[in-house]
């Protein structure tokens, strides 16, 4: 199992991004695949099956927020928590509408979850919601500049100001390259020299080992199977060794136990699948862990701070709607 000896200041919002370039003595990502597996977690409340929801980790309430995604019944609006060990249905009284394909990242400077756009079945959605930890609410937040509405934009905080920043997505007719910040009251479109091919439902993750965000995959126009990494600044094209393929509907997040972002899943064009990689902050690695989860894509993936997991929970397979709940473990 994992040593699961984190400093206790990864737990403060304030100091998250300054605390967490000083990791606990660990192998990459790239070192420990014979030694990692795929655990199946049966905690007593489970959401219901749904595939492309929102998910993020709120170090306010310490716990994985889950939100909306498309299911059995149709759109879903509703809301989630993890605390490690189970699931919670969160009752709010005002929530976003229903949707799918919506993204929400962390603001540091609100210190709230922040949710943008998705698809509800008839209009791409363009609105911004702002999950409160400390309350358990949701509110609408109403910006005096928005990006376009869109669904499957990459949402991440930012490494150097930890505001919450938005890249790409597709609003019906085309995909955008874009990038946006998160201001706390609204948006404001930035104008880095260099920006990745536009594209949407690509992989996005905070790569805190090396102060950075690395997006890769996604569908677009033209090739999406190119790796980019934005430094609060500008994007920068990488130029792996081994490149991701052209992976949609995939999902990762930074575990700081393996100092790497960890991939699973997606689809590249021929049906869901069971594969994990790894970013070790210059290559693709192929991980080959003793077990993983059934084939999928559109599914939620976070690391959990407070209880030291990395958790994916639900998507599809191409045929039916999943609503199990795994954590990525050395044995």
């Amino acid at each position: 199992m994992f040593n699961r000896t984190l400093p206790t200041s990864l737990l403060c919002a304030a100091a998250i991004l300054a605390a967490l370039v000083t990791f606990p003595p660990a192998v990459s990502v790239a070192q420990d695949g014979p030694s990692l597996a795929w655990v199946k977690l049966n905690p007593p409340v489970s959401p219901p099956a749904r595939d492309v929801s929102a998910m993020a980790f709120d170090p306010v309430a310490k716990k994985v927020v889950m939100f909306g995604g498309f299911g059995a019944p149709g759109y879903l609006n509703d809301t989630w928590t993890f605390d490690g060990s189970t699931w919670k249905q969160e009752n709010t009284a005002v929530a976003p509408s229903p949707r799918t394909s919506a993204m929400m990242a962390y603001d540091w400077g609100s210190k709230k979850l922040v949710l943008f756009g998705g698809f509800n079945g008839s209009q791409f959605l363009g609105d911004t919601w702002l999950w409160d930890g400390a309350t358990s609410t949701w509110t609408q937040a109403s910006p005096l500049s928005s990006p376009k509405a869109v669904a499957g934009a990459m949402l991440f905080t930012d490494p150097k100001n930890g505001h919450a920043d938005l890249y790409g997505g597709f609003d019906g007719a085309r995909y955008q390259l874009d990038t946006w910040r998160w201001m706390g009251t609204t948006w404001r479109k930035l104008h880095p020299g260099t920006a990745p091919f536009a594209r949407a439902w690509g992989l996005v993750a905070l790569d805190l080992s090396r102060k950075n965000v690395v997006v890769s995959g996604g569908l677009g126009d033209i090739r999406t199977d190119n790796t980019w990494t934005w430094d609060g600044a500008d994007w920068t094209q990488q130029s792996p060794a081994h490149p991701m393929p052209k992976i949609f509907d995939t999902a990762g997040a930074f575990d700081p136990l393996l100092h790497g972002v960890v991939v699973f899943g997606g689809d590249e064009g021929g049906g869901a699948l069971d594969t994990t990689q790894g970013w070790t902050g210059s290559d693709w690695v192929q991980v080959q862990p003793q077990q993983s989860p059934p084939p999928r894509e559109s599914l939620g993936m976070a690391y959990d701070f407070a209880s030291h997991q990395l958790l994916i929970f639900g998507g599809d397979n191409g045929d039916v709607f999943l609503n199990d709940t795994w954590e990525l473990v050395r044995q």
